[in-house]
């Protein structure tokens, strides 16, 4: 009996997976049935643990034309329609047989045949649908015979999609000497999980390995949807990319993804609030699951305060104003308190002659005015004032002083006093206004006359100069260009817009070289394009090697526009000269068909190549491929040119993996200001490769451009694999806006997909350039060392939220245009209403301040205190003045 070993070279560790079948488990008799009977044979064996298991062996090398059959029992697919067969077995290497045997094969073949029941066993050969030739990493040799351990190979493929309710497995050896160890039929499924509260069941993955499905979600327990809660399995049995949530209801908070109750004493108003919080002050509850409290005896709060206000008695009286003033009487009237906390039933009004406190009267009045009569003349008094609500006295305010009017008249002459009083002030104003005049920068105006004479003799100490100097003007000026209308500066080359051109075939014969048609011979048609078929063939000009080239055409019957848009194209290619940008050969305009020739590019689109090749190519050659991308885009980028449809299906790969950029039928040209950005007139944007600002207002940029490299380094990274998979492009809007971005592919170095990340910054500005982008990939591939880390698999984030406080590290000159800066300013008018006018003011607010200003909604809180903290953080450095 033989002890059978793994191979060290083929692992698989599946999380998310459901046995249909697994014959090492099986204690019975499998059920499996071998024609002709002696072909396969059922042999005990026993495993690396020698545990018994049940192995079929077949090894009819020394006989020709074997045709020996292996089939299984009926497996019922369990309602997925994608399966998957692991194999373990042993094969003997033909070489280490006796004379070399001619016959000896070193392969097997799988197949399989669907079926509603277990009537289909018995079909013919021709009937089975073939899964794959199966090959062994390790096979065995006399000397392993001598050892008695045997080299396990395992080996995985996978079926779909299926469409009845099982399927039979067939093995089929044609002369190879083998070993069945075991047979594993599973499926993967994203695990029933609660992700935001809500809770997504057991869900079996598509039959497509780049499918994703949507998956609604059911609040938890006392929850409620704040936005339907969405999720999306992907094909490797991941939740990926959540979409809305619930949120606990009033009187329940989020803990450990549930909903519980808020206890006695605390309350939670809103399902916006964050967590249950603690009754404010003169407030309470005894009950459990409480929305608000309850004020204690005495104590009120208004209908229009919010839950988290504390219950307080009436405020006191803060402004009171005099009236008329007598001998004997004083008027007051006064403002009603702020917070009244109740119907103010009444005031209550303490007077008293100053220095006489112990002997005082009380004046009670429902309005808000009074006269105090009866006082002695010429004699100070102080007032005190107080609300009374049906909670009861709210505090008197503070003492106010006011004088009756003294007994004896004023005489004539007395009466005069403030008559010249006034007129002296007002005399001494205009005068300070003369003065102030004539000592104002006037004369530099209008000369310096004696004006500047009087300064002179008024303030000798100081030296005053007048009139103004003009810059000189540089005689070496710099020379300009004008080309079209356009300015262009000596040793600059800039990219001109051809749409710009009156006419644009000027632009064409500009840019874009003549060609004649009889030097160009087409092949074969290789794809088709917008405007109608591309070609390969040959281009063979004078005195030059043949070419081979990629020919488009114009389809006949083109309209004039047409043919503008698809000569516009040449207009703008033939203004590169990179290695990285397709180049241009020439056009074809006089005789027909139209064409564009451009050089030929082997292996055609990125992405396809990539599908084709999945998995074929080591890190450093991906890196390659994005370096030269990269390099294409600084080029661009450089001239002051704008992509805008930068995708793997719009970059050509030719046979020595160079990457070149092509396909500019979308692009545009940026103005001289860096900051300007293009924006266009409508049309079809390619949503999973477009920069957030560029969808939201169509503003596209050198950034955006950035943004759509960072998805085709993804594409690069997963073989071709599509953004976003399938979900619908309003959820993939959606999904980016709130913060998600695409998970890292399998296998990818943490650099790379940290730089894609960096490409994803929601603020365009903070996203790096394609010159810096090109020289991380120079230090990736100068030290491949960098490139070993690997996003571990079992801590992959498949939703990342970015964010990134917007507070920059400059000071701001007021609360409201630091809430405009950070997004938050609705919250402008709350900030002032409550004394936090100053930045100073706003430096010591703290989350339970926020909490009490209304700022209820968790997201708001973070990024107000994240921002105060930023601040704080350079003030401490020295960077920020509050």
């Amino acid at each position: 009996m033989f002890v059978i070993r793994p191979s060290s070279l083929t692992v698989f560790f599946l999380l998310f997976s459901v046995n249909l079948l697994d014959s090492r488990t099986v204690m019975g008799d499998l059920g499996w049935i071998a024609y002709p009977k002696n072909g396969w044979e059922e042999i005990g064996e026993v495993d690396e643990n020698y545990a018994p298991i049940h192995t079929y062996q077949v090894c009819k090398v020394m006989e020709q034309n074997q045709n020996n059959w292996l089939l299984t029992s009926w497996i019922s697919n369990e309602g997925a329609s994608r399966i998957f067969i692991e194999l373990k077995f042993t094969l003997r290497d033909c070489n280490s047989l006796p004379g070399g045997l001619g016959t000896c094969k070193e392969t097997f073949n799988m197949y399989y045949f669907e079926s509603d029941d277990e009537d289909g066993r018995n079909i013919k050969e021709n009937q089975y649908i073939k899964i794959d030739t199966i090959a062994a990493d390790e096979s065995f040799t006399e000397l392993d015979l001598g050892d008695r351990v045997m080299k396990l190979n395992t080996e995985v493929r996978d079926v779909g999609p299926l469409t009845k309710k099982g399927f039979y497995l067939a093995f089929q050896d044609v002369g190879a000497c083998i070993a069945l160890v075991s047979v594993r039929v599973y499926y993967k499924k994203c695990p029933s999980v609660i992700r935001n509260l809500a809770r997504f069941p057991d869900t079996i993955t598509g039959a497509d390995s780049s499918q994703l499905l949507e998956v609604s979600g059911v609040c938890v327990n006392h929850s409620v949807t704040d936005e339907a809660p969405k999720m999306h399995c992907s094909a490797e049995g991941e939740w990926l990319v959540p979409i809305g949530k619930c949120l606990c209801k009033a009187g329940y908070e989020e803990k450990n993804n549930t909903c519980q109750v808020c206890r006695p004493g605390f309350f939670k108003a809103s399902p916006h609030s964050p967590s249950c919080s603690k009754c404010p002050p003169h407030s309470y509850t005894l009950d459990e699951a409480s929305t608000s409290c309850l004020c204690e005896e005495h104590y009120f709060r208004k209908e229009s305060d919010p839950p988290t206000m504390a219950c307080t008695t009436p405020s006191p009286v803060s402004s009171v104003k005099k009236g008329k003033i007598t001998k004997n009487s004083i008027s007051l009237s006064w403002q009603e308190p702020d917070r009244p906390n109740g119907i103010i039933l009444e005031y209550e009004i303490k007077y008293f002659e100053k220095d006489q406190e112990m002997s005082y009267t009380i004046i009670k009045s429902k309005e808000t005015t009074i006269t105090a009569d009866g006082l002695k003349p010429g004699s100070a008094y102080v007032f005190q004032i107080r609300a009374r609500t049906a909670a009861g006295y709210g505090g008197f305010s503070r003492r106010f002083e006011f004088e009756t009017s003294p007994v004896l008249a004023a005489s004539s002459d007395q009466s005069q006093i403030p008559i010249i009083v006034v007129s002296v002030t007002v005399g001494v104003i205009l005068l300070a206004v003369v003065i102030g005049f004539l000592l104002s920068g006037s004369c530099c105006d209008h000369g310096c006359g004696w004006a500047s004479s009087l300064r002179a003799v008024a303030y000798p100490s100081l030296t005053w100069r007048c009139g103004y100097s003009k810059a000189k003007q540089d005689p070496e000026e710099e020379k300009m260009h004008f080309h079209n209308g356009h300015i262009k500066l000596p040793g600059v080359r800039t990219y001109i817009d051809p749409h710009t051109y009156e006419d644009p075939n000027q632009a064409v014969h500009e840019f874009a070289k003549e060609i004649e048609a009889s030097c160009i011979t087409i092949e074969r048609v290789i794809g088709a394009g917008e405007f109608g078929e591309v070609c390969s063939g040959r281009l063979k000009l004078q005195g030059k090697r043949e070419l081979p080239v990629a020919i488009k055409t114009l389809k006949v019957g083109y309209t004039e526009k047409q043919r503008r848009d698809f000569l516009g194209e040449a207009s703008i290619m033939g203004q590169f000269d990179h290695p990285n940008i397709i180049h241009l050969e020439g056009v074809v305009t006089k005789s027909k068909p139209v064409m564009i020739v451009t050089e030929y590019m082997e292996n055609g689109s990125l992405d396809t190549f990539l599908k084709k090749n999945d998995g074929q190519f080591t890190v450093i050659q991906l890196v390659g491929m994005l370096r030269g991308i990269a390099s294409g885009m600084k080029y661009l980028s450089d001239m002051g040119y704008v992509h805008r449809d930068l995708a793997a299906r719009n970059i050509l790969i030719n046979s020595n993996l160079v990457c070149k950029v092509s396909d500019f039928g979308l692009s545009r040209v940026l103005e001289d200001d860096p900051e300007a950005a293009y924006t266009t007139r409508g049309g079809k944007i390619p949503i999973r490769w477009t920069a957030p600002e560029a969808i939201a207002f169509r503003k596209f940029t050198s950034a955006s451009d950035v943004w759509s490299y960072g998805i085709v380094m993804w594409e690069v990274m997963s073989y071709g694999e599509r953004p976003y998979w399938e979900m619908t492009n309003q959820d993939v809007i959606k999904a980016v806006e709130e913060g998600y971005r695409l998970p890292s592919p399998m296998d990818c170095p943490a650099a790379l997909y940290q730089l894609m990340l960096d490409c994803w910054q929601k603020d365009r500005n903070s996203r790096p350039k394609f010159d810096e982008i090109v020289s991380m990939l120079d230090k990736l591939i100068r030290n491949p060392s960098s490139l070993k880390t690997l996003v571990n698999a079992s801590s992959r984030v498949s939703n990342l939220l970015v964010e990134h406080s917007p507070v920059g590290s400059g000071a701001y000159r007021s609360v409201g245009e630091w809430l405009e800066a950070i997004k938050m300013g609705r919250y402008t008018e709350i900030f002032m209403e409550n004394g936090y006018s100053s930045m100073d003011a706003v430096a010591q607010v703290t989350l339970e301040d926020l909490r009490r200003l209304g700022v209820t909604l968790v997201g708001h809180q973070k990024k107000i205190m994240n921002s105060l903290q930023e601040m704080k953080v350079q003030l401490v450095n020295g960077m920020v003045p509050l």
